[in-house]
């Protein structure tokens, strides 16, 4: 036996263990008394002085910090309730990547030129050390993967299309984990937990509606070209629209087929309209607004008012046949918008207090502003999107430097 061994009285053990047991039951009534002896509300301040994240996790990503913001005339607040972000600060040059989906259609084609021209514009290339592009299609698994590769993969900024506005919970919060800003623009995600960057979707789908309004005085048969279906943007402008087409008093009937926001697509899908319908009083087209304005000229429907996107070819096509009745509003959701999503990730990286939901000014012209040379372009192609420019962005991007880069991928 150990007491033996030890040459320990059995009695004097019991001795030893009371005043053992006393002497920790004493240590631990000093504790208690100690806490309940703190001050009334300092338990509350230590838990307030935790830093509040975007996750509402100590100590992972970016906090949630009192505005203004950095460079509020580019970066403006979505509203008067748009909270405002701030990582912890690094010091570049940085790793970009741009995850995008669909990459079918000519603005999407010119948006990646964007992305890549503006990576090598003077502005920001001190600040770029590395840049990749990749496309993935409409499949979100795939999109989600790719951008969880870039982020193991140690970059440190990623700018995306969202193929989905949900279901990015798990690399938002790895992105957290690892200090990675990731900046959905376009097509955005259903939350307060990354930093965004558009254009006002529904307002956008609303001026289309009060347009087309204002041209038919309540009543008609209008053409509706949705877009590339299962995405934030073309689900907000096609609520925006009908808001206004089905508002009580009006008397619109409104058919409705896919365009997927190409060209060829929307064209089609206007000339199968044409073939069941015959006839139109307006049209309105989310994109591939050239196709759809072509399909209707095709069909020696005539001139009829149209609420379309900014393609140039639109443009073109609306002050070539204004004056036969083809009054147009054209909006233009930008390819821009990459370059301005970089910069907001570059910013957002160098600790700059940013605004969650960034709101992006919508460029618009109708029949009776558009100029050549100004808002659209006689010489350049039908597939070029006219808003290029953010100058109090610092985003100056000429249309030919955009037209000479490749849409392909950089891996």
């Amino acid at each position: 036996m150990l007491i033996r061994k030890l040459g320990i009285d059995s009695s004097k053990l019991v001795v030893v263990a009371i005043c053992c047991l006393w002497v920790g039951l004493s240590a631990s009534c000093k504790k208690e008394e100690a806490a309940d002896g703190a001050k009334p509300g300092e338990s509350a301040k230590a838990e307030e002085g935790k830093a509040t994240t975007a996750e509402g996790q100590e100590g992972e990503g970016p906090k949630v910090v009192p505005g203004p913001g950095y460079m509020p005339e580019c970066f403006a607040p979505w509203s008067k309730d748009t909270k405002f972000l701030q990582w912890k600060a690094k010091k570049g040059p940085f790793r970009l990547a741009l995850v995008n989906g669909y990459v079918g259609n000519a603005w999407r084609i010119q948006m990646v030129k964007t992305a890549k021209t503006f990576a090598k514009d003077p502005a920001i290339a001190p600040l770029v050390k590395e840049f990749k592009v990749i496309s993935t299609g409409t499949d979100i698994a795939a999109q989600l993967g790719s951008i969880e590769d870039f982020i193991n993969q140690g970059f440190d900024g990623i700018v995306t299309l969202a193929v989905s506005p949900e279901g990015f919970d798990r690399v938002i919060k790895l992105a957290n984990k690892k200090g990675v800003v990731i900046v959905p623009f376009d097509n955005v995600l259903d939350t307060d937990k990354v930093m965004q960057v558009n254009e006002d979707q529904l307002s956008m789908g609303r001026q289309w509606g009060e347009f087309i309004d204002k041209q038919l005085g309540g009543k008609g048969k209008v053409l509706e070209v949705r877009g590339l279906q299962g995405n934030s943007t073309e689900r907000d402008r096609h609520v925006g629209f009908r808001e206004i087409m089905d508002a009580p008093g009006k008397k619109y009937q409104i058919i409705e087929v896919v365009g997927s926001w190409d060209d060829g697509k929307a064209q089609k899908a206007v000339a199968d309209a044409l073939t069941v319908h015959r006839k139109f009083d307006a049209l309105f087209v989310q994109g591939g607004s050239t196709g759809a304005i072509r399909a209707l000229l095709d069909a020696g429907h005539k001139p009829i008012p149209v609420a379309t996107e900014a393609e140039n070819g639109a443009r073109k096509l609306i002050a070539q046949y204004s004056d036969k009745g083809m009054k147009g509003l054209s909006l233009g959701q930008s390819p821009g918008l990459a370059a301005i999503a970089m910069k907001a990730a570059i910013e957002g990286l160098q600790g700059k207090i940013m605004p969650q939901k960034i709101s992006v000014p919508i460029p618009a012209a109708d029949h009776s502003t558009l100029k050549d040379g100004d808002n659209y372009y006689a010489k350049l192609s039908d597939n070029f999107f006219t808003p290029n420019e953010f100058p109090p962005c610092g985003v100056n991007i000429s249309g030919v430097k955009i037209m000479n880069e490749s849409e392909t991928d950089l891996k």
